[in-house]
């Protein structure tokens, strides 16, 4: 039987603003453009990982709306097993996405049809799976139902546990990989995240688990395992969108995973799928395909970890 890397997550119309900076408190600003994109961490983080040349199942849901039409097509055309993927009579999932010129972004959401309430036949969804991938954008049930069977059957469960406002002790004690940010971890531990106090923090989040990884933005990222631990700088490139890095960085990181890549191999591999999705405007229209991340790889020389 061959193995299915499975993500859990969220689908969204991503409504992009383009402005100098976002508005102050009473404030109004005029953007410079307006886009739609196809987005939602469940549904990028699927697409990073198909595109990195993965085996993809989406577990996710969509309204039954001329919204939930288009991004159903647009993901049937990428290659994912949708076979996971429910229609809800909530809407289909949004974002206001408001994009400065620094390349920096404000994301408000409604979830819609991502937190209605579905058990999605889990057993049968992850009954070949390699690994899962999973964030906090639906049910928290149904992602705490799935690291639950994960952990019956031995399958590495990876959380990237975003919005950490959703993420339970029992389910934080059955995720197998920790993939989160600075905020994310600083909220985890009860203490400030730096990058200069990330290392000790991942080796911290890792202690009774597989691993862990903390990203830092323009500081690159750390990660732990067992007795290994690193940081990883971020390449240099020319930043136009931030909205769909962390994304990137998680569908190709568990991708190469699932491909038999060692923690750290797959970290460096995600850090530059994540650099390249900087240089490009929208969420899913910037994830690279495999091609473009080994290339990126070979002209980029790579940074030293010096493993502690």
């Amino acid at each position: 039987m061959r193995k299915i890397l499975v993500v859990i997550g969220s689908c969204n119309i991503d409504l992009l603003f383009q402005l100098d900076q976002v508005p102050g408190p009473g404030e109004t600003r005029i953007a410079r453009s307006f886009s739609l994109h196809h987005g939602g961490k469940g549904a990028n983080q699927a697409v990073a990982a198909r595109r990195a040349g993965a085996e993809v199942r989406l577990i996710a849901q969509l309204g039954q709306d001329e919204q939930g039409d288009r991004l159903y097509r647009a993901l049937a055309a990428e290659g994912i097993d949708l076979g996971g993927v429910l229609r809800s009579l909530l809407p289909t999932g949004s974002a206001c996405i408001l994009l400065e010129d620094s390349g920096e972004n404000r994301i408000t959401i409604y979830p819609g049809a991502n937190r209605d309430h579905f058990d999605h036949d889990l057993p049968w969804q992850l009954r070949d799976a390699s690994y899962v991938l999973a964030q906090l954008e639906v049910d928290p049930q149904l992602v705490l139902a799935a690291a639950q069977i994960c952990r019956a059957k031995r399958i590495p469960f990876v959380l990237n546990a975003s919005p950490v406002q959703g993420l339970s002790a029992e389910l934080l004690a059955l995720s197998d990989i920790l993939l989160i940010n600075a905020q994310e971890a600083a909220q985890i531990l009860g203490q400030e995240v730096r990058p200069d106090t990330a290392l000790p923090a991942a080796k911290e989040l890792a202690r009774t688990r597989m691993g862990a990884v903390i990203t830092l933005g323009e500081h690159g990222l750390v990660w732990a395992s067992g007795a290994e631990s690193a940081q990883l700088p971020a390449y240099s490139v020319t930043v136009t969108d931030s909205t769909g890095c962390g994304d990137a960085f998680a569908g190709v990181f568990v991708a190469s995973l699932a491909a038999k890549a060692s923690l750290s191999a797959a970290a460096r591999r995600a850090n530059a799928a994540a650099a390249l999705t900087a240089t490009v405007v929208g969420a899913q229209d910037a994830l690279p395909y495999q091609p473009d991340i080994e290339q990126f790889l070979t002209s980029h020389t790579p940074h030293t970890e010096d493993p502690s």
